[in-house]
């Protein structure tokens, strides 16, 4: 599905101890846009929060296990059946921290759209065609924003 000519990109995040951390967001609110991400985090706190109904919940540790976030473009091509996963990364006041992601999305020419076979009558397409590298593009101007880029291709009806 991501095909030979994907994305694959690594990104290392540190934290640094903070001595305040209910007044320092170490990464805020958002969602990623990509395909799947794949978080390495560290064994003694993990900081990633995710957030249901309004109410941030930690996300636990589990040794020498792989976090898995569904992204955009998966919630896109499922029509909405996988929904993107909105996160952020605390701070804490105890250890600093490293962690690393890897982001998987698809080639930067290939068109992101509802997958056809999930698409009918009973379940209309629920978001615009766009090309991956215009939704990347998209996905860092909103960002900036402190806005959700996918909310840009949701069709309303």
């Amino acid at each position: 599905m991501l095909g030979d000519t994907s994305l694959i990109q690594a990104g290392f995040n540190y934290y640094p101890q903070c001595a305040k951390p209910d007044h320092v967001v170490g990464l805020r609110p958002h969602t990623d846009g990509t395909m799947l991400t794949l978080n390495f985090i560290d064994s003694e706190f993990s900081g990633l929060q995710v957030q249901k109904n309004g109410v941030w919940y930690n996300v636990p540790i589990v040794p020498n296990a792989l976090i898995v976030n569904t992204g955009d473009v998966m919630e896109i091509m499922s029509n909405g059946f996988f929904k993107s996963l909105v996160h952020r990364v605390v701070t804490n006041v105890e250890k600093e921290r490293l962690s690393l992601v890897m982001f998987y999305t698809l080639d930067p020419e290939k068109e992101i759209e509802p997958l056809s076979e999930l698409v009918d009558d009973m379940r209309p397409g629920r978001y615009t065609r766009i090309k991956t590298k215009d939704y990347i593009a998209k996905f860092y101007d909103t960002f900036a924003r402190g806005e959700w880029a996918i909310d840009t291709l949701k069709i309303q009806g």
